[in-house]
């Protein structure tokens, strides 16, 4: 009997983990969009976020147009935002926009 309960506690803690480190995360895309996006935008992630309401983002985002309003809003960045590489980044950087958005009362510190 110990020895199953053992093995469905450590079940439980091997799912959790692996749920955790699936996701996106508003905060990794803070970080993200401070070290590779701000510069090309010109402008603080806050204001970014800020240029649109969560459900507007929600909408851009599963119609598959984040990228490309991101490349709207930071025309020097338009390529970049668009191309494979970068396509990584998008589901943060959604968690992050959607996060702070001008609706959610949220301030991001970056």
């Amino acid at each position: 009997m110990k020895k199953l309960l053992t093995m469905v506690a450590a079940g439980f803690v091997a799912m959790s983990l692996m749920a955790t480190s699936a996701s996106a995360d508003a905060a990794k895309g803070q970080k993200i969009y401070s070290k590779k996006v701000k510069n090309l935008c010109g402008f603080n992630g806050a204001k970014f976020a800020a240029k649109h309401s969560q459900d507007e983002w929600e909408e851009l985002y599963e119609e598959g147009k984040f990228a490309e309003e991101m490349g709207k809003l930071c025309p020097k960045g338009a390529k970049i935002f668009t191309s494979g590489k970068f396509k990584k980044y998008l589901k943060d950087l959604y968690d992050f926009a959607y996060e702070y958005a001008n609706d959610s009362g949220n301030v991001p510190a970056c």
